[in-house]
């Protein structure tokens, strides 16, 4: 399967808090939660449940998992729509260490051996395993040389705090561009895949 993440972040690489009032968007002292709400136009939101409606599995992180969950999951009108349709009958996968009986129905908890198991989902046949929000979890992905393509939905906004998609300190990769859009709101979707490492010039 090919892994795709797919991120909403700001211009300054933030994607803490992009729904609204979660635990979250509360987290050491951040305050600027629903950054996204309302941001791109209607092609910008048919765009993103269509991405959701290609999906043949999900990939997630515990806190993604359990904020999806929390809309997506228990919301009679929510399930109905899309992204609802394709949350709840499709597999997820969630990387936990705490997470034991998932309330959610097709959702199965990795072992301990994260790459492993990862390594095994992409090697178990054709499609598309995308992970959604977990900016921890694709830091690690990055890392490991899992990750086939990135989807970066940027909003025009500069936050000034809260968590970023990418580490202080990390892998370094080069990225190729293989698509890039912009709605009629400024909102960015640009379609990245690894390619190695970059070049450094010399003098």
């Amino acid at each position: 399967m090919k892994l795709t993440t797919i991120t909403q972040l700001t211009l300054d690489g933030v994607t803490q808090g992009n729904g609204g009032p979660t635990v979250e968007d509360r987290e050491c002292g951040f305050e600027r939660g629903g950054w996204a709400r309302g941001a791109g136009d209607d092609s910008t939101r048919d765009h993103i449940a269509a991405t959701f409606e290609r999906a043949d599995a999900f990939l997630l992180g515990r806190r993604t998992y359990d904020i999806l969950l929390e809309f997506w999951g228990t919301i009679e009108d929510l399930k109905l729509q899309p992204i609802g349709v394709a949350l709840n009958t499709r597999p997820k996968y969630v990387a936990s260490r705490t997470l034991r009986e998932p309330a959610w129905a097709n959702t199965a908890v990795l072992g301990d051996d994260l790459f492993a198991a990862v390594t095994e989902l992409k090697a178990s046949g054709r499609g598309e395993l995308q992970v959604h929000g977990s900016s921890r979890l694709i830091q690690w992905l990055l890392e490991k040389d899992l990750v086939d393509e990135m989807e970066l939905i940027i909003v025009p906004v500069v936050l000034g705090q809260g968590a970023r998609l990418f580490a202080d300190s990390g892998r370094d990769i080069a990225m190729n561009l293989v698509d890039s859009r912009t709605d009629s709101k400024g909102v960015m979707i640009q379609t990245y895949r690894p390619a190695g490492r970059p070049d450094y010039a010399t003098f």
